[in-house]
């Protein structure tokens, strides 16, 4: 008898708001994810003024008002919705067969230390149910921090699945806007955490001086060089000295930071020196944390950035470094994926986070649903 599966949607918007990922993905019935599938991927646009205003709050400006939060919130949830229905037109897939969409929403503030830790994301997830006609998860963050974690990075426990190995140490790294790490041991507990910025501060510095959304193929970094100065500066921030768990965002890393450190520095070198500290970071948090790491498997926009990956790999001498793509994966859908995952837990009463990770007091299911 053929086993059972179930559909799911994964929906996210990363650090850099640079579109929104969707994934609709087939999972085997119970647990496990042996045999899945992703039947179709997307990214679908941001309007450019909900974008930029969502950027502008993320990297820790206020809304103008209570109201225009609101109005972002619902903003967002029509964008997601939007992301999920052109997704399943590509898949040719109707709402009814689809069991839940799970949406991490667009981070707008995230405070996970401090007396009163929090954690925001919007992408209203009863405007995302109501247009679909799908249940929808969302607010995976809230309930892990209430329990004393991060909130993030809630990835580990499905790239754990899918790829780890028993004869070697691995790491997943997802270049997003911000780079995280979940490490793979062969032998041992999985962890992860955020390793600073990936493609924030490349993108935004890119297109302030190029207008360009992102460097693309690294152009704009191999144009310049590395300002060593410069890049001790940058390197110099305390967030970069703090232990696991940890986790980060626009709010911590965006251009106002980056233009405290500047010298007069040429707009092609700061590139290049933002890129190489993405590349120092990553590499020394992995050494730092795994230093007997045989091979590091990547996704994320980052991937494409054939510049970024061979700073990596030159800083990493002895190691693996390739794309999620050489396992069969779309580096550009697993975030997504996950998040398809992650809605299959919650709607199973599973718990979606790894205390190991986050920090929190243990295993939570993590989301609300909102019915369909």
């Amino acid at each position: 008898m053929a086993r059972m599966s179930r559909l799911f949607l994964g929906l996210i918007s990363g650090t850099s708001a640079d579109g929104i990922d969707a994934a609709l993905v087939r999972f085997p019935e119970g647990p496990g994810t042996a045999g899945l599938d992703l039947l179709a991927a997307c990214t679908h646009p941001w309007d450019p003024a909900v974008r930029a205003r969502l950027v502008a709050i993320g990297q820790g400006g206020e809304p103008d008002s209570l109201d225009e939060l609101g109005r972002l919130d619902v903003q967002a949830g029509h964008a997601f919705a939007d992301a999920a229905l052109e997704v399943l037109s590509l898949a040719g897939v109707s709402a009814g067969q689809v069991t839940a969409i799970g949406s991490h929403g667009q981070t707008v503030r995230h405070r996970p230390y401090g007396t009163a830790p929090f954690t925001l994301q919007i992408g209203d997830g009863s405007v995302i149910a109501e247009r679909t006609g799908i249940a929808t998860a969302c607010d995976f963050r809230r309930r892990d921090v209430a329990a004393g974690g991060q909130g993030a990075p809630l990835v580990p426990a499905f790239h754990a699945a899918l790829l780890h190995c028993p004869a070697e140490d691995r790491a997943v790294l997802n270049l997003g806007g911000i780079g995280n790490y979940t490490l793979l041991p062969r032998q041992g507990v999985v962890r992860g955490f955020d390793t600073g910025p990936a493609n924030a501060l490349l993108d935004a510095w890119c297109q302030r001086h190029t207008g360009a959304m992102f460097d693309a193929g690294g152009a704009f970094a191999a144009g310049g060089a590395v300002d060593p100065a410069l890049l001790a500066r940058l390197l110099d921030e305390p967030w970069f000295g703090l232990p696991p768990p940890r986790s980060t965002g626009r709010e911590q890393f965006h251009l106002d930071w980056v233009q405290a450190r500047l010298r007069g520095e040429a707009p092609a070198d700061v590139q290049a020196t933002l890129l190489e500290l993405t590349a120092a970071t990553v590499a020394t948090a992995l050494l730092g944390h795994q230093p007997r790491t045989a091979r590091v498997i990547a996704c994320g926009g980052g991937v494409h950035n054939p510049l970024l990956m061979q700073r990596i790999a030159a800083r990493l001498p002895g190691v693996a470094v390739e794309s999620t793509a050489a396992h069969g994966l779309d580096p550009d859908a697993v975030e997504a994926m996950a998040f398809a995952w992650l809605a299959r837990e919650t709607v199973d009463g599973r718990p979606g986070n790894l205390a190991a990770v986050t920090g929190a007091r243990g295993p939570r299911v993590l989301g609300v649903l909102h019915p369909a």
